[in-house]
């Protein structure tokens, strides 16, 4: 996604780009057990880092050795999609995701986007300071036989010890279907409300068409383990036909990669 090139993270991508058409060559359980696997997989986290639900994306990055997973439904007025990014550092500085989204059909799921994305920060962003970095990546289409190649510069300022943050990002898309340069850009903020309980606001969108807003809430069950989210997004000309609601987890492993 980052959560995740409009944005931010690849899976943002393809919120502002067109969703493919067809079916598929993955059952409809494909989402909820790549999911359900992978959160078997991954033990409980130590540290918390921003990401889901924002389309703009922050300049943190998982857990050196560490992986974090990912996963949302979006619904859509004419259909839902449902996300998994599975995302790790091997090196240190450097958070490579593999993920993707599937979108249920008449009982059966279309392959709508498969994500491959790295990033990299340039400085690490301190209470009360600021960061830089940027990401990169490819979204896959198999069903329309095409990919969107992304490229994003990403910064994040902190306020008040961290209980403000503001996100921008500004970018390169080249969509697969169009195969046309286009600017990317994204701005969010992070207000904490109470303790575990975060609101977040955020505007993002192309070079052209209007830009796109969201609205949301994340909550940690477990401080820095578990965390829910739930968003709201639309086309600032607030046509209901382009209007999303989702509902996410988000897991951080402790660091155990060699």
């Amino acid at each position: 996604m980052k959560k995740h090139p409009f944005h931010t993270s690849a899976q943002r991508e393809i919120v502002r780009t067109p969703r493919s058409q067809g079916v598929g060559p993955f059952g409809a359980g494909f989402s909820l057990l790549l999911i359900t696997s992978l959160i078997g997989l991954l033990p409980i986290a130590r540290t918390a880092h921003a990401a889901r639900p924002m389309i703009t994306d922050d300049a943190r990055i998982v857990d050196g050795k560490a992986c974090q997973l990912e996963s949302w439904i979006n619904k859509y007025e004419d259909s839902t999609e449902a996300w998994a990014l599975p995302a790790c550092n091997f090196t240190g500085n450097l958070e490579l995701t593999l993920g993707g989204t599937a979108t249920p059909e008449s009982g059966s799921a279309e392959n709508t986007g498969i994500v491959v994305q790295g990033k990299n920060l340039f400085r690490k962003m301190e209470v009360n300071g600021w960061g830089s970095g940027f990401a990169a990546g490819m979204i896959l289409r198999p069903v329309a036989d095409t990919h969107d190649w992304y490229v994003y510069l990403l910064n994040s300022f902190s306020f008040r010890d961290d209980a403000v943050v503001l996100h921008t990002n500004l970018g390169w898309l080249r969509p697969g279907e169009t195969r046309d340069n286009r600017m990317t850009w994204g701005v969010g903020t992070e207000l904490l409300v109470v303790q575990r309980t975060w609101l977040m606001a955020e505007t993002f969108g192309q070079s052209q068409g209007k830009p796109f807003h969201q609205f949301g809430v994340r909550h940690w069950v477990v401080q820095d383990h578990v965390q829910l989210d739930a968003t709201y997004g639309n086309r600032n000309d607030f046509e209901n036909g382009e209007r999303w609601f989702s509902i996410g987890i988000r897991l951080i492993s402790l660091p155990f990669l060699p």
